[in-house]
């Protein structure tokens, strides 16, 4: 009896050391970077080792016109470019790589932030080809789902969709704008005023285009894919990162009336279908405003104190995603925390929030980080060999066998309701990963690294 006792009480201090554990941010922060370099398409440079087992993709990507469209990033676990889920992602790389500089310095990876970004920009760049017109996805869905191989073996066809005045869609265009905005005040701090300016006029004529047409772009070019809610909190997103990065006091008016006119302050999402709790961030930290206080405090003490969690304290809003659901708007109580409101209280539940994420249930939901990782992730790079092995849904989708490559620092989507997670390729609503799953945890994790953690 003595013996059992004493090893009951071995797994308990096992399991509360787990619990407490300080787990390396610095680690966690420059792993989700490496994820971002492993989501690259097309001609592919300046790859971490990590991520060395990637190679060059989708090089004759075009437009209707023959435009050039290569780059960007795949979107999740599958090879479709989409515009709009990726200009959030990029907006809130580069508001960590603003906010959270000394989060990245301290990894001496800013650089590595800032490419990024860049990876994201270059593209959107290329995609604006004229000042109303804007390609907004890359690949068939379909026929990119049909498909379980590398990316390089790719050979359907992969057409291009766009928006234009005739066919609007002013959330795409407004949150590339903001992407856009956002990456203009990264890289004029890095000492390119150049490609800042670059940025900014093209956020510029974006913006005008998604204020000018109004629509939707799910509406526009047909798809039932990343829809979102409605264009008016892009609206007030891209003129407040406009302002932010030109000072220019026209577009705070316009995004204060219409955050006003549009009821933003009643709406509080966060993610790629919603920017209003984003645009109060950034309203309240430009104009400290009482309006903007009131809301961000109000959301994030219901966040902290009211929200669902489960057994083991991930606040719990939805199974698919669920952790990049926790973490979205957990980034928006980080920049709560920036601006004086209850800055230990959020703080500490952020990195709760995190230290669940890596690991304090006794196993990491991270990739390549941590205890007991996942390592069937829904992700077909990862999971096919090199060739000429044979990569396809009879021999590798559906074997049990491991991923052949490990995908370091992508989060897969998380538990459900009671903690309860299965690592399988199939089960993609807990086990897939996607560019904006990681974006504001990767925020999160900057931020801490930031203040010291």
């Amino acid at each position: 009896m003595k013996l059992i006792a004493f090893a009951i009480a071995v797994v308990l201090v096992l399991v509360l050391a787990e619990v407490h554990a300080n787990y390396d941010y610095g680690e966690a922060l420059l792993k989700s970077l490496v994820f971002y370099q492993a989501q690259r398409s097309g001609r592919l440079y300046g790859m971490h080792e990590l991520a060395s087992w990637r190679k060059d993709s989708a090089l004759n990507d075009r437009g209707q016109n023959g435009e050039d469209l290569t780059g960007g990033y795949y979107d999740a676990g599958d090879f479709v470019k989409f515009g709009y889920p990726m200009a959030y992602t990029v907006t809130v790389l580069a508001w960590s790589a603003i906010d959270y500089e000394e989060g990245y310095n301290r990894i001496n990876w800013l650089d590595e932030a800032r490419n990024a970004v860049r990876w994201g920009t270059d593209y959107f760049l290329k995609a604006h080809v004229s000042k109303n017109e804007l390609y907004v996805q890359v690949g068939d869905v379909t026929a990119d789902h049909a498909y379980w191989g590398r990316p390089e073996d790719m050979t359907m066809a992969r057409p291009a969709l766009k928006i234009d005045a005739a066919h609007p869609g002013s959330d795409a265009a407004a949150e590339t704008a903001a992407a856009l905005a956002a990456a203009s005040i990264v890289f004029r701090r890095a000492g390119d005023a150049a490609y800042a300016d670059l940025l900014l006029q093209h956020a510029k004529d974006l913006f005008s285009f998604a204020d000018t047409y109004r629509g939707k772009y799910s509406d526009s070019i047909g798809t039932e894919n990343y829809v979102s809610n409605d264009y008016t909190d892009e609206l007030v997103w891209g003129a407040i990162w406009l302002y932010r990065a030109s000072n220019d006091g026209q577009y705070l008016a316009k995004a204060e009336k219409y955050y006003t006119d549009y009821g933003i302050q009643y709406r509080n999402g966060f993610g790629w279908m919603e920017k209003s709790l984003g645009a109060t961030a950034l309203l309240l930290k430009l104009t400290n405003g009482d309006l903007y206080r009131n809301v961000l405090e109000n959301f994030c003490n219901n966040l902290v104190y009211n929200q669902k969690r489960t057994p083991k304290g991930l606040v719990y809003i939805g199974l698919w995603g669920s952790l990049r659901q926790a973490f979205d708007p957990t980034f928006i109580c980080m920049k709560a925390a920036d601006e004086g409101i209850n800055p230990d209280t959020y703080r500490n539940f952020a990195k709760s929030q995190i230290d669940y994420a890596l690991g304090s249930t006794g196993r990491s939901f991270v990739v390549g980080f941590g205890n007991n990782p996942p390592t069937h992730e829904h992700h077909r790079a990862a999971s096919c060999p090199d060739a000429p092995a044979p990569c396809n849904y009879g021999v590798t989708y559906w074997g049990t066998q491991p991923n052949y490559h490990v995908l370091y620092g992508a989060l897969v989507g998380g538990p459900d309701e009671n903690d309860g997670y299965t690592d399988d390729r199939n089960n993609f609503e807990q086990n897939e990963v996607a560019c904006d799953y990681n974006a504001a945890y990767q925020g999160v994790l900057a931020g801490l690294k930031a203040l010291g953690y």
